[in-house]
């Protein structure tokens, strides 16, 4: 009988960090991960919120813990990482999901809201490498190599009227995704790194997208925009369960060959 091929797809023995879990997609990837038998510590910058992520996934069987995060303090990466080795076990998957959106048109967008939209999209991606390949890599606190997943967006692809700030700084996660990728396989340190590129997904981020056209006058009301994005997307805007779910491969061994890649989860809009 040939081997179980779905067996290739579990984590079993595996720590999952995941950023920004308190809600929408992180908690999503935390509980997809935690399914298939990973330990996960999850963090987030909302104290009670990611305390009640933790308690609610130890409450479904996983092994989980937490830590109050923000990504653009170094000192909290350290500590983050720190704390999943001595509280799990060591750490074998980082999912940088951690990251805001919000639309202005460019010649209205105050350079304190780009700032603030590259600091945590792409600071905190950068920072999450930095330490996560340092405890990964032979020799660090976890030291067995791993797997990174980088969350950049259908934005770093595509023009959009209105989310400059954003584009720039997925786009940046995009290339530094392939720059980290390309660096581990050459120095030998058995670790993979890639990133997906989710379009318009049903969570509250996603609402808040759709808000921000009718802010700026882009669609004439919630309605409109969402048919919109419908249109865009032609099988409809996603799921948080699609961006998980892709995530789990990834992270997995049955994408052991797979480093460097971008996975497009937008229903097929980046086809047209």
């Amino acid at each position: 009988m040939s081997p179980d091929p779905l067996a290739a797809f579990r984590l079993d023995g595996k720590v999952a960090l995941i950023t920004g879990a308190a809600q929408g997609l992180g908690a999503e990837i935390a509980t997809t991960l935690a399914g298939a038998g990973a330990a996960v510590f999850v963090t987030d910058i909302q104290a009670d919120a990611i305390a009640a992520r933790a308690a609610t996934l130890r409450g479904a069987g996983a092994r989980a813990a937490h830590a109050v995060h923000d990504v653009t303090q170094e000192s909290h990466w350290e500590s983050a990482i720190a704390a999943a080795v001595t509280e799990l076990g060591g750490i074998d998957i980082l999912v940088n999901n951690a990251g805001v959106e919000d639309m202005a048109l460019l010649t209205d967008c105050a350079l304190a809201d780009f700032e603030r939209i590259q600091r945590i999209n792409v600071t905190g991606t950068f920072l999450g490498l930095k330490h996560a390949i340092r405890s990964m890599r032979p020799g660090g606190s976890s030291g067995r190599g791993g797997a990174i997943v980088n969350l950049s967006s259908l934005a770093a692809m595509l023009g959009v009227t209105g989310l400059s700030a954003y584009c720039a700084s997925k786009g940046a996660v995009r290339s530094l995704t392939k720059a980290a990728a390309i660096e581990c396989a050459q120095l030998g340190m058995g670790i993979r790194v890639n990133s997906v590129h989710p379009g318009v997904i049903r969570t509250a981020m996603g609402n808040h997208l759709l808000d921000g056209f009718v802010r700026l006058g882009l669609a004439p009301d919630l309605a409109m925009a969402e048919a919109a994005m419908n249109q865009l997307h032609p099988m409809g805007m996603g799921q948080p369960s699609d961006v998980a779910n892709a995530i789990l491969y990834l992270v997995s061994n049955a994408a052991r060959w797979t480093n460097g890649a971008e996975i497009v989860l937008d229903g097929g809009a980046n086809a047209q």
